[in-house]
Formats: structure tokens, sequence, C-alpha cells
């Protein structure tokens, strides 16, 4: 693989991977245990966090563009063929909306949740794709924007996906051979957001990598929900305090509890796109359900990339 490929690769089945185990760590919380079950566990089936990321990824390569309508009918259709992958409330209703009344998915994203539109991790646990696909790209905002508003209409969803792009979109572009600097790489994501709420917690992991707060107290800190400012920027810790190994990283944000399956595709998306898939454990690998598939994408993605 050219070395565009093996961090598309890496980032993208690195992120299946941290959602496949993530699944099995709400039942293991126990890391010792949690590498015996996934040494005896014969295929590593992912949730809709992939189930989107594949989703967004078919869409970009068929259109080169976000285009919010075809990327809604992806996602539907990939959840009418596979509904029991995990999904929450809100894509199926979002689809219900979009069928029942005749309008887009942006407009029935903004009639969701009273009006206000989603703030959950939705649109950036599945953002990876668009920030490999868009990774020198100057408008990485708004089309992390048009990517997230196919399903969330309030501006901290939008901004959590848009930040968690540009973590993937930075890690492709750097040397793991180099010195790395955490603080350099959060700087970036901070330029990044616009909403008061991601960037105060993007402040916080600073001073939480700055002070060597060991993970459980970051998670407690930062928070592990559904809600993508009191999940992604405990992602983001995972990643920044081990950047040298998926491994490390992935249980990181795995064993802390919170939203396990999402906190581990986010990470693993970071911690992919940065080490290549070269640090993907090749039994790990083998389990993944469809890693052809994923891998396949991955590969048309840093073709479509590099023309």
């Amino acid at each position: 693989m050219t070395d565009l490929e093996t961090r598309f690769v890496g980032s993208m089945a690195g992120s299946a991977l941290g959602d496949a185990i993530g699944e099995l760590a709400f039942r293991i919380p126990d890391e010792a245990r949690l590498r015996k079950q996934i040494d005896a566990t014969g295929e590593l089936v992912y949730t809709d966090d992939t189930a989107m990321a594949i989703g967004l990824a078919q869409s970009l390569l068929a259109r080169r563009q976000i285009d919010p309508q075809h990327l809604g009918d992806t996602f539907r259709s990939n959840y009418q063929r596979e509904p029991w992958r995990g999904y929450a409330s809100g894509p199926p209703s979002l689809f219900r909306l979009v069928e029942r009344q005749g309008i887009t998915y942006v407009e029935a994203a903004q009639g969701l949740f009273g009006g206000q539109g989603s703030y959950g991790n939705g649109a950036a646990m599945r953002i990876a794709p668009l920030g490999l696909y868009c990774h020198a790209a100057p408008d990485l905002y708004d089309q992390a924007r048009a990517s997230a508003a196919v399903t969330h209409a309030h501006p901290v969803g939008i901004d959590g996906a848009a930040v968690q792009a540009r973590a993937v979109a930075q890690a492709v572009e750097l040397d793991p051979d180099e010195r790395f600097d955490p603080q350099a790489f959060l700087k970036g994501l901070r330029d990044m957001a616009r909403t008061p709420e991601m960037q105060a917690k993007l402040a916080q992991v600073s001073e939480l990598l700055a002070g060597g707060v060991p993970g459980r107290q970051a998670a407690r800190e930062l928070g592990q929900g559904v809600a993508v400012h009191r999940s992604l920027p405990f992602a983001l810790y995972a990643f920044l305090r081990h950047p040298r190994s998926l491994e490390d990283c992935l249980f990181c944000a795995i064993l802390n509890g919170g939203d396990r399956d999402t906190l581990g595709a986010m990470a693993c998306a970071v911690s992919g796109a940065y080490l290549g898939a070269e640090a993907i454990p090749t039994g790990w690998w083998q389990r993944l359900e469809n890693r052809e598939l994923i891998t396949g994408l991955a590969r048309r993605l840093a073709a479509a990339a590099g023309n």
C-alpha cells in the first residue's frame, strides 16, 4: 500500500475495530479478559457507527462531494438492509419523517428534538471518511457541516463532527516517525472549533494532558456520554495520551465507561490515520467483519483523494 492508502485503511479499519471491540467492552470492561474474548471471537461485528461511516464513504465515492440527499438516501438504504446494527432512535425517526412528509433529510433533522436538532455524537462517529477524503481541503468545516446536517442540526453536533474531521485530517498529514506534539495537534482542533462548548472541552483536554491526568480521571472530567461535547474530547484525549499505540489508545477509550463503542470508533479513526494499517494487530484485522469492503472503500477514497 502507498502511504496514503495505509493511512486511509488504518483509519477506517481502526475505527471499525474500535467500534466492534468497544461493543464487546460493554460486557467485558477488563483489558485482560477482553483481549481473551477478542482472540476467542470468530468475527468482530461492528455497530451503526461503522455502518454509517461505510454509507458516508459510499456516497463520497459516488458523488465526489457531500450531496446531502444522496447521503441521506444511502444511510436510509443501509439502515433498511441492516436495522439490527444498534441505531439509536434518531436515524429511524428521521427516515420516517422524510418518507411520510416528502421533505429533505436536512429539513427533517432540523425538526428533531423540539426543533433544536441533535447534539449527539452520531455525526462525529461516522465522519472519518470525509476527514480522509478532504484532508487537504480548505473548506473542511463546510464539508463537515454539510455531512452532519443530514442528521444533526444543532451547532454543537455539527461542530463536533468538524473537529473530529479535522483530527483525522491532521493525523493523515503527520509523519509518525517524527516527534509528536499533542499540544500542537490540539491547537489545530481548537482553531477549528466554533462553539463555546467544544472550545471549552478542548481547552480542558489540553490541561489534563499537561497535568498527566490518568485515563479514568480524564474520562470522569471530560464525559463519556452520547452528547458530542461530552464524548469526543475524551476520545481525542485517548489518542493524544497514547499516540504511538493503537491498542493502548483503544483500551483507554473503551475501558473507562460511557459510550464505549463510539468512543473506540472516534479514537481509533484518528490513531489509524496517524499510524497506518500496520498498527492494527493481525489477529484483530482477520476477525473484522466485512474487512474487504472497508479496506476497498478506503483504498478507493485514497485513489480519489490523490487525483
